[in-house]
Order: structure tokens, then sequence, then C-alpha cells
């Protein structure tokens, strides 16, 4: 019974994401949610089983959201920021109660960060297609993740692109690369670490 309500929920936020993605083409990603192959990758990449706060950036229908809750510590939190109000709608339907879902932009992660009342996050996930939004805008949502990453915290971001790399660059440095093969479409994993002076240097490679 458990597979099968775990299969019906994966169909079903397939449709929903298809949907979204028809409707909103510049703010979703992709039309489809993440694999469970990728939700590894990433919770690897953001060491989210020893974080205590984590920012997740257009957490969809949730897949990772919940694949992160699963191995978050009891006293972590989860602040999934999203954009889209249908998906916001969907991410507050989750029974956790280390999730803060909020209705808002991934460019005000700080005044929403002091809004709950959080410290400077461990980690910032983000799904948010760096590609189809101007270079402004994703330079601005760059530099709001690096200012309010706690001091050696990291930054994820799962792209099907490599546009957020050359935004990165100039603020966060080179970072790193791993491709998720095994995921529609195929996609990057980007992973980036703050350093304590503030900038940021290379993790080791996954």
């Amino acid at each position: 019974m458990a597979n099968n309500t775990k299969n019906h929920v994966r169909t079903n936020g397939r449709q929903i994401f298809l949907q979204q993605f028809l409707k909103h083409p510049l703010q979703v990603g992709s039309i489809i949610p993440s694999s469970r192959f990728l939700e590894r990758r990433i919770i690897e990449a953001a060491s989210a089983d020893t974080a205590r706060v984590i920012v997740e950036l257009g957490p969809g229908t949730g897949g990772t959201t919940r694949a992160l809750l699963n191995v978050m510590p009891r006293d972590a939190c989860l602040l999934s920021i999203e954009l889209n109000n249908f998906f916001y709608n969907m991410i507050n339907q989750i029974d956790d109660d280390r999730l803060i879902p909020h209705l808002g932009s991934a460019c005000d992660i700080q005044a929403i960060l002091a809004e709950h009342d959080l410290d400077a996050p461990d980690a910032v996930i983000s799904g948010i297609p760096f590609s189809t939004m101007s270079r402004e805008m994703g330079t601005q949502i760059i530099e709001s993740v690096s200012s309010a990453l706690a001091p050696q915290g990291r930054f994820v971001a799962y792209q099907t692109r490599d546009r957020v790399a050359t935004l990165c660059r100039p603020i966060m440095g080179s970072g790193q690369t791993v491709m998720e093969f095994f995921n529609i479409p195929p996609t990057r994993i980007f992973h980036w670490q703050k350093k304590i002076n503030g900038e940021a240097h290379q993790p080791q490679v996954m």
C-alpha cells in the first residue's frame, strides 16, 4: 500500500508539474519533478543530514522537499521559498513542523529569514531555472544567496543548463559540477561552499 501511495504521488506530481510548466515556462525549470537519483545527489551536495537551517528555492511539487525532510536532523529547519502560488499551496500541505513554506521571491532571502527568525542557512538549494531569467535577476538572486549563507555554507543549484555557473563565477567562484543522467532531462548539480571570510572556494569533488 505504501509503495502504491508513493507511486500515485509521483504520477500526480508529474501531471501537475507539466501543467504548471505550460502555464509558467519561465518560472518552472522542468516538465517533470526530480528523480530520486537527482534528489540523492542534491542531499549529498548540501550535506543535508547535518544542516541545521536549509533554504530551498523553487520547491515545486515538493519531491525534493520531502527528500530533504527525510534526512534532516530532528531539530533542523527547512525554509521553502516558492514564487508559484499553486506549488506553494502544495508545499503548505506537507505535515512536518520543521518545514516553513513561504510565498515570495528568491531575491529576498535575508528578509525572509529575518521574518521567520532563522539563522544564516548552512545550505541553500535552488531548482529555479537561471537560464530563463535575465542576467540582472540571476545575479541578484546569487548575491542574495551568497550574503545569506553561513560561513562554509553550501549553495547547490540543479539545472539543465550551465547559466548559473556563469552568473556565480564572479560572486562565488567556479565551484564544482556533477551530472545526473538518471533524471529527465539529465541534470547538472552545481556546488559552491562559502569561506569563513565570505568568499567561496571549490569543495571536494563528489
